[in-house]
């Protein structure tokens, strides 16, 4: 009786536990399936987890198979897995409770040749190497501060977003994203599609024309990125005018594009980091260089400083220049007035010695006339009393001249006796006298200097600056305290001078 009622909503099926049903459906292929042999691709392989595991898949041309490698088998595996790689494992086959799937559980793997793709991507890369498209002569530099930065993503994944917040992070600029699928069998297509109608931009676009284009998706397995080996996106990449990043992937995968982009990226975020500088950096580089050109700008003003005072140090004074011409014209006023003196002497001699007589003026007149006549016969009358008048002039100016320096020296002969006659006035002893001071002197006058020298009762003579006066030395002399002095009063001419009697 195990056929339900309908009436009361009952049924005598045996009733199960997921877990139950979990653990049965695992004893039953760990019963059927203790231990395998399985002929397969590697795919999705990542290198070991932080844990230690492995975990990735084996597959054909119709099916996948889970597939984990613990710690301890990891560690003592002579032949390590590697993506893309037809291999041969061994081990048990068992399911995975927490998600329902089965998977084998590897303890021994060798390897058993080269997968299909991975046949197929070596020969593509193969010929599009024979044709040049890999050439590092193709490849173009990415500019160092580009405006506009095209990508070339999935617009819904996590992907455009790191990529944007990267760029906003080092250096915003515009982002234009043209989306595209990443995975499928148009994956390709649509991406060589986007990198050629970002080169086309002209016209209106051109102010949107990308400096650099980034073409991004995020880790898969060998059959997720295939649409990146496709030949006619590493055509489109290859003729780019515009240069091309590529970022596919985690850093251990790589594709066709990555061989044919200008700059390979290991990450979509790396390839971000490579598109845009870090504007702090810049505004430091540019602060930096800016602080080392003032201060070689001060140096530099600093040495021409150093330079000018050291030219100025090596000119003449003003007082330098002029002392040579101050010279030379001191002598020449002096000889000049001395010249003056003897030419005034000269003439006024030949005049003295002139005896003026009626047939003397006669004769003269005679020799005068006839000189004249003669010259006049020579010379029109007018230059000569142009030439006479301008000589004329010139001894007018002369004598001027010889007058004005000789007061001038006569005035300054004048300054220097006056000052040597003041000097000598106030070193002589008249002057020291009248300041108080006495000169004693004994009877022979013999001027005495010091007090040892005046004995007992010897007659002094005491010369002041209105007259002299005799004294006699009382005896006491230099050897007794000398007096107290009192207290002056209006009669004293010596001040506080003191007295000898």
């Amino acid at each position: 009786m195990n056929e339900a009622n309908p009436q009361s909503g009952k049924s005598n099926a045996a009733e199960f536990t997921v877990s139950e049903i979990s653990g049965a459906l695992k004893r039953v292929v760990e019963d059927a399936f203790g231990y395998v042999r399985v002929r397969g691709e590697i795919s999705g392989y990542r290198g070991p987890h932080s844990s230690g595991h492995a975990y990735f898949s084996l597959k054909d041309e119709r099916s996948r198979l889970e597939a984990v490698i613990w710690r301890g088998v990891f560690s003592k595996l002579k032949f390590l897995p590697e993506e893309g790689l037809e291999v041969i494992a061994s081990g048990k086959l068992t399911t995975y409770p927490g998600s329902s799937k089965y998977q084998i559980v590897i303890d021994r793997i060798e390897p058993a040749g080269a997968g299909a793709l991975m046949a197929l991507l070596e020969a593509r890369k193969k010929q599009l190497a024979e044709e040049g498209l890999f050439d590092e002569a193709r490849k173009q530099l990415l500019p160092f501060m580009p405006k506009v930065i095209g990508v070339v993503t999935s617009p819904t994944g996590a992907v455009i977003r790191d990529i944007i917040h990267r760029i906003t992070d080092r250096f915003p600029l515009h982002v234009i994203v043209w989306p595209v699928r990443v995975q499928g069998e148009t994956a390709g297509a649509e991406a060589a599609a986007a990198v050629r109608g970002f080169n086309s931009f002209a016209g209106e676009d051109s102010a949107r024309r990308p400096d650099v284009i980034i073409v991004a998706r995020g880790g898969g397995s060998l059959e997720d990125l295939w649409g990146f080996n496709d030949e006619v996106l590493v055509r489109a990449v290859s003729d780019s005018d515009i240069p091309v990043i590529s970022a596919i992937g985690h850093e251990t995968d790589w594709t066709l594009i990555d061989l044919a982009a200008d700059m390979r990226a290991p990450t979509p975020t790396g390839a971000a980091e490579m598109a845009v500088p870090v504007k702090a950096e810049l505004e430091a580089e540019l602060a930096g260089l800016s602080a080392r050109l003032k201060s070689a700008t001060s140096r530099n003003l600093d040495r021409q400083r150093q330079a000018v005072r050291s030219a100025a140090r090596a000119l003449p004074s003003p007082d330098q220049l002029l002392a040579l011409p101050r010279r030379r014209f001191d002598e020449f006023s002096t000889r000049l007035g001395r010249a003056l003196e003897t030419s005034a002497e000269r003439k006024r001699t030949r005049f003295n010695a002139i005896r003026l007589s009626t047939s003397l003026l006669t004769r003269l007149l005679r020799e005068r006339r006839s000189g004249f006549s003669a010259i006049a016969g020579r010379v029109r009358p007018e230059p000569l009393v142009e030439r006479l008048s301008a000589r004329r002039e010139n001894i007018g100016r002369l004598v001027a001249r010889g007058d004005q320096a000789t007061d001038f020296a006569l005035d300054r002969r004048r300054r220097s006796v006056g000052e040597a006659g003041r000097l000598l006035a106030s070193l002589a002893y008249p002057a020291v006298l009248k300041r108080g001071y006495a000169i004693v002197s004994d009877a022979d006058g013999r001027t005495l200097m010091r007090a040892s020298e005046v004995k007992s009762g010897a007659a002094l003579s005491l010369q002041f600056a209105d007259g002299k006066a005799a004294a006699i030395a009382d005896g006491k002399g230099a050897q007794e305290k000398p007096p107290p002095k009192r207290k002056p009063n209006k009669t004293d001419k010596g001040g506080n001078q003191g007295s000898l009697f």
